[in-house]
């Protein structure tokens, strides 16, 4: 038993070369940052392999170093790679909020619009709006969200 662990321990340090290397893998294809930090936590692994640690103290230095790394270290760099982003919204997104003019009469079940960027909707009156009364057509709308195909609206005068 003692020499299946001893070979274990011996070679352990192929098995945190390989995990760190597939994890820097990933994380190319992947570019969440998250296996970054995985594959780190693996350095810390075979660090401790070569410092003579045992197996079982190179797995919660891998572990600890992983963790440490995925809370402190990786939301600062995901903030500063994001900073230069357009926030611009943009497909759905870019819909909410838009007005338009109800064509077809407007209800909680069915009804048509047509927003301000010149697409035509299938709509329905948004649940949350603060009366639910029918749109009649010509009335003047906003998009409160966007659900498949349809236009959730609400009155602009609610």
């Amino acid at each position: 038993m003692t020499t299946i662990l001893q070979v274990f321990q011996d070679w352990a340090w192929i098995g945190w070369l390989v995990l760190m290397v597939l994890f820097f893998v990933i994380e190319i294809f992947t570019l969440d940052m998250t296996f970054l930090m995985l594959g780190l936590g693996c350095a810390a692994g075979l660090v401790s392999v070569l410092t003579g640690w045992p197996v079982w103290a190179q797995a919660i230095v891998a572990a600890v170093a992983a963790a440490l790394l995925i809370f402190l270290l990786r939301p600062p760099l995901l903030r500063r790679l994001h900073r230069g982003e357009d926030q611009t919204r943009s497909n759905v997104d870019a819909l909410i909020g838009l007005r338009g003019v109800v064509l077809l009469e407007v209800t909680s079940i069915s009804g048509q619009v047509k927003l301000s960027n010149g697409d035509t909707w299938t709509a329905r009156i948004a649940s949350d709006a603060p009366v639910i009364t029918p749109l009649a057509p010509g009335a003047p709308v906003t998009v409160a969200r966007i659900e498949g195909a349809t236009a959730y609206v609400r009155s602009v005068h609610d």
